[in-house]
């Protein structure tokens, strides 16, 4: 398979694993317009490290996944940036050790609070919900993540 090909295909499978694995939060009764979840397919935000196919994989992935759980318009665009911005800061830290598993959280602490107000009309003030979304992200990105971690690193490597 050529390197182009590859790629595609790897992409591909990353935006699929995400949406179904943010199905699965789902039917654990995660509510995307809620600011505090832990949606499973945000462990997939690590791979960047391994693959630049996982950057586009997972934005892919997350636009797919917020239209089909029925988030606002607003949410589809910013929520898809915050998880492209995280992949590509992921990816730019790659060699940095532990610190790779930051741009996500970091990224969503940032954006997602304003969605969730305007889109969805939470009433928290924004730095809890910065808070919040930042907890939430560190439980899926790092710490479930280093599972998703852990187990990549035995395939790419």
């Amino acid at each position: 398979m050529n390197s182009k090909t590859n790629t595609i295909a790897q992409a591909g499978l990353i935006a699929a694993g995400y949406v179904a694995l943010t199905l699965i939060s789902l039917l654990f009764g995660q509510s995307p317009m809620a600011p505090v979840q832990l949606r499973l397919s945000e462990a997939l935000c690590i791979l960047p490290v391994f693959t630049s196919a996982a950057v586009p994989g997972l934005f892919v992935g997350c636009v797919l996944a917020n239209l089909l759980c029925g988030a606002s318009i607003l949410d589809v665009i910013l929520g898809s940036i915050a998880t492209l911005l995280g992949a590509l800061g992921t990816r730019y830290l790659k060699n940095q050790g532990k610190l790779a598993f930051m741009p996500p959280i970091i990224a969503n602490a940032i954006i997602v609070p304003f969605v969730l107000k305007v889109s969805y009309g939470i009433s928290y003030g924004y730095l809890p919900m910065m808070f919040y979304v930042a907890v939430s992200e560190f439980l899926s990105c790092f710490l479930l993540g280093l599972i998703i971690y852990k187990q990549a690193k035995k395939i790419w490597n």
